[in-house]
């Protein structure tokens, strides 16, 4: 019986998100679209948009999440760690999940891999930190920092979604397998698709390795500069 409820409840919360994700199902919250009905028409007034409107966007995003239990990741979690920085960043930085430093936290790459991406980005790029948005793919930290699984990375998958239509950056670059796995529909390795630019929902995508791999692997941050390079010359365009 105990195994049956559970499937039920489960396939209860699947059918929630499939409806949240269309213009028919589930009712969205006040001041919340469905991320994939969102018309080319709409998206591209998000990115015209003022930043207090931006600000408002993520915080009904925020506030849509709630105190999430749509799937099992919610059981360990001790924070959602939403993700941080600018409502009308120009450059996103999307990674894979939380870790213990940021479930302690609720912020995004606190921990060594996020002073290791603090460098990339202040030293590397010129840039402040606060003035980029940061987000992971996950909300909640898997335990032990196990791999994302497939339902976890669906539960999360429409608040992510608004997320980036709300803030409408420039550029993202994914953080590692999963982020430039997601961003770019694809299941090649992180080694066939790192410096790949795609775009999703036509916004610019550079995949990269993560800080966490750099962290390992020191000679490979020869490699993700050749991408930050890649990342600036597009924040450069049009801004001449």
């Amino acid at each position: 019986m105990a195994e049956r409820d559970e499937l039920v409840k489960d396939l209860r919360e699947y059918a929630l998100h499939q409806g949240s994700l269309t213009t028919l199902g589930v009712a969205l919250p006040p001041g919340i679209e469905p991320a994939q009905a969102a018309p080319q028409q709409a998206r591209a007034s998000n990115a015209a948009a003022a930043p207090k409107e931006k600000e408002e966007g993520l915080r009904a995003a925020r506030e849509w999440i709630g105190d999430c239990q749509r799937c099992r990741l919610a059981g360990g979690r001790k924070t959602i760690v939403f993700g941080q920085g600018s409502a009308g960043a120009r450059l996103m930085f999307l990674g894979e999940a939380p870790g213990a430093d940021e479930d302690e936290q609720g912020l995004a790459f606190v921990g060594r891999a996020g002073q290791l991406l603090t460098d990339i980005i202040e030293k590397g790029l010129k840039m402040r930190r606060a003035d980029v948005f940061i987000a992971n793919v996950l909300k909640c930290r898997p335990p032990q920092n196990r791999n994302p699984e497939a339902d976890e990375i669906l539960s999360c998958q429409p608040f992510l979604e608004r997320q980036i239509d709300v803030i409408q950056p420039k550029v993202i670059v994914g953080l590692g397998k999963f982020a430039g796995q997601w961003l770019l529909k694809t299941a090649e390795p992180i080694s066939r698709i790192r410096g790949r630019l795609g775009e999703y929902k036509g916004i610019k995508v550079m995949p990269t390795y993560h800080p966490a791999f750099l962290l390992r692997n020191p000679a490979a941050k020869k490699e993700v500069w050749e991408d930050m390079k890649v990342v600036q010359a597009l924040l450069r365009e049009g801004q001449a």
